[in-house]
């Protein structure tokens, strides 16, 4: 499993590469993530590539690490490894990924998460549709996601979930909390919509605390904005157990994002925590949460709309039983488990169907590499 993005800090991506690769190992299959890492990787089965380098990217800041000794690193796991398939995860993005692509080592299976714009697919489609035709399969996990690779990219796609690990969110120990609570959880950045939930303070309780984690290019401005709300908790960016602690803790968590969310896997970890979901109205949500069933959506950036739809949930008791509810049921569908099942199906093709692919292999067995 190759991750673009460093594996030590939080990401959607990052998670789901992780999540698979726990899910794959739990089922018997010896499986590695090669990625960049900041700091410790977060398991032994995690081999770092070096340090990354903060990048711009659709709106946000990437953590890809393109350097030559990222590369070179990779070059030599998967020379050592002698794996049967390589999964590369933004199997476009500089750096790893990028990489395996050149140079085809093994079977490859790539799977695009990102939608919305790509300023790289726009400018560099024509190497990049190259570098795509050198994946044996392709995989997309939103129709979003997918319309943003046809269109600069060509090709077939198979469609699969993001997935989630269950346990680990229904499971988890509540945080302490005091009093009705609202949970945000994005980079501080105007795609997340932070600054909307912000706007639409005076419309919530004046005993509501809301927690806002991570941090972002946005925070320092916010936060002397609002300086004087004594409800909002700043909390930086968040451990994996803290999240889960605090998603199992909150009575409502808000994603207010205005644009450029694939699939919404942070409302499917609210969901299998038991907790009430306010989001945008959003297709990448809508994907995950059913209107008015597993979460009020409401129109992006529009601050009264948000503000009425928390205070609403907020108040209404019975309203919000009936989203945690059905919420809960709806998390099941979209298990890690599932997931790993399915790519399990993808790898036997790619390695039944394309045996030639292993000609790397045969010549480092060789002594040519």
């Amino acid at each position: 499993m190759v991750c673009p993005y460093s594996i030590s800090v939080p990401g959607g991506v990052q998670e789901q590469v992780l999540g698979l690769a726990r899910a794959l190992r739990a089922r018997g299959h010896p499986t590695r993530v090669l990625a960049p890492s900041d700091g410790p990787p977060p398991d032994g089965w995690v081999t770092p590539l070096g340090n990354s380098i903060p990048t711009a990217a659709n709106g946000s800041v990437a953590p890809i690490a393109p350097d030559p000794s990222a590369q070179l690193r990779l070059i030599r796991a998967v020379r050592d490894e002698g794996f049967d398939v390589l999964h590369l995860h933004e199997p476009l993005v500089p750096g790893a990924c990028m990489t395996a692509c050149l140079l085809k080592p093994t079977p490859l299976v790539g799977t695009f998460h990102a939608a919305g714009t790509s300023a790289s697919y726009e400018y560099l489609s024509p190497a990049l549709r190259w570098l795509a035709s050198r994946l044996d399969l392709r995989v997309v996990v939103s129709a979003e996601a997918e319309a943003l690779a046809v269109e600069h990219l060509g090709g077939t796609y198979e469609h699969l979930y993001n997935g989630i690990e269950i346990e680990r969110f229904s499971d988890a120990r509540p945080w302490p909390a005091e009093g009705p609570t609202i949970f945000f959880l994005g980079r501080h950045e105007p795609r997340k919509g932070l600054d909307v939930l912000l706007a639409a303070l005076p419309s919530l309780p004046a005993d509501v605390t809301v927690w806002i984690g991570s941090d972002g290019p946005d925070t320092e401005a916010l936060k002397v904005r609002y300086a004087g709300d004594p409800r909002l908790v700043w909390l930086g960016r968040l451990s994996d157990e803290e999240k889960r602690r605090r998603l199992r803790a909150a009575d409502v968590f808000c994603a207010p994002s205005l644009r450029g969310e694939s699939f919404g896997v942070v409302l499917l970890e609210a969901m299998a925590a038991r907790t009430a979901i306010v989001a945008s109205d959003l297709s990448g949500y809508r994907l995950v949460a059913r209107p008015d069933q597993d979460g009020i959506l409401v129109t992006p950036g529009d601050v009264r709309a948000l503000g009425a739809a928390l205070a609403r949930v907020l108040a209404d008791a019975a309203l919000r039983e009936r989203l945690v509810a059905s919420g809960t049921e709806r998390a099941q569908h979209f298990s890690m488990e599932s997931l790993a099942d399915a790519y399990l199906g993808l790898y036997e093709r790619v390695t039944v169907a394309k045996p030639q692919a292993r000609g790397w292999r045969r010549l480092r067995s060789r002594g040519h590499l």
